[in-house]
């Protein structure tokens, strides 16, 4: 319930606090409006500031509600890969899942300008598509191909190691395209690269949240298999779970919750590991009943704290997401680390 209060509390501060000042009366007013619209009663709110509402609309509810599925899906994300690997330092991109997205994005980014002779940072929302098309389908193919691998080996540390592997793979690659780019497409590749809700409005904004929407439910249909994989291989084979079917499937969720979220947002960094951390902390259980709707709500709120300090009051433009993400994540994640070790408790 807490955490429920602090989601809505901070979408409150989200809408609220920005670079330009709304009150929170006319806030109300643009938010109630189309439900006024709706009853026939137009008069029933006075009329709002016609920039204050574009603001709303087209700026911070979208960002707001980015922050929220995108937060959550992270969580998830990571909570699965902890699970999965019994590592308190695996994150949604200890696959290269993410290094997969970026270099989709790095061969529609930086090779636009040479083949195409125009730079993709020109193309306005054609060249956004294409980036998150790209993202995605980069994504997919390194999951396709860990999935493949996790077919033929055993081991986890196997699995893990072939995963850090295909991304530093994918950064050297990344590294020759940067090279050989033009200056201005570098440079759109590394706006990308720092993170931002802010990308996401209008019909991507609605379809980026009816995909988590139905992606984040399917995650938790695999609670059980995932508590049973907490007992162990052998104690859970015997249970009757299928092992390598159940660390696949949740390989699977992992790997598109990551891919669609970094399709939409870019890489946004440590949310992934420090969001289990904290709702264990919170929860004290390794009951994923309980820690999977606990990591996403702590995400979302998480997600929303950051995307508010990345754009406090004060600031021209906005910071980038992954360096408060950094800030804020680093501390949350040492403090557990050591909350745990003063209490005894192992890892």
């Amino acid at each position: 319930m807490a955490l429920m209060v602090a989601v809505v509390a901070l979408t409150v501060v989200n809408l609220l606090f920005g670079s330009v000042h709304i009150p929170f009366r006319e806030v109300g007013q643009i938010l109630l409006r189309p439900l006024s619209s709706w009853w026939g009663a137009q008069d029933a709110c006075l009329p709002a500031d016609g920039l204050g509402e574009a603001i709303i609309w087209r700026s911070r509810l979208p960002q707001a509600l980015t922050a929220i599925v995108a937060g959550a899906g992270l969580a998830v994300s990571g909570l699965q890969m902890q699970t999965v690997f019994r590592n308190p330092l695996a994150g949604p991109s200890v696959l290269g899942i993410s290094n997969g997205s970026a270099l989709g994005v790095a061969f529609v980014v930086l090779l636009s300008g040479q083949l195409g002779g125009v730079a993709l940072s020109r193309l306005g929302y054609l060249g956004d598509a294409a980036m998150s098309v790209a993202a995605i389908v980069g994504a997919l193919a390194v999951l396709m191909l860990i999935v493949w691998v996790s077919q033929r080996v055993q081991g986890h540390v196997t699995l893990l190691i072939i995963g850090v592997m295909i991304g530093y793979l994918a950064n050297a690659i990344i590294g020759v395209l940067k090279f050989l780019a033009p200056e201005e497409d570098v440079k759109s590749f590394v706006v990308w690269g720092l993170g931002s809700f802010s990308r996401v409005s209008g019909d991507a904004m609605l379809l980026f949240v009816g995909l988590m929407g139905v992606l984040l439910p399917l995650s938790c249909l695999l609670v059980k298999p995932m508590n049973l994989l907490l007992l162990g291989d052998r104690y859970a084979a015997n249970l009757g779970l299928d092992i390598r079917r159940a660390r696949l499937s949740v390989i699977v969720s992992s790997g598109v919750l990551v891919a669609i979220v970094t399709a939409y947002c870019g890489p946004i960094m440590f949310i992934g590991m420090a969001v289990p951390h904290l709702a264990r902390a919170l929860f004290r259980t390794s009951d994923h009943r309980v820690l999977m709707p606990a990591a996403m709500l702590s995400g979302s709120a998480l997600a929303l704290f950051c995307n508010f300090v990345a754009r406090m009051p004060g600031f021209e433009g906005a910071l980038p997401v992954n360096s408060v993400t950094a800030l804020v994540g680093a501390p949350v994640v040492a403090a557990v680390l050591f909350r745990r070790r003063r209490d005894g408790v192992g890892e």
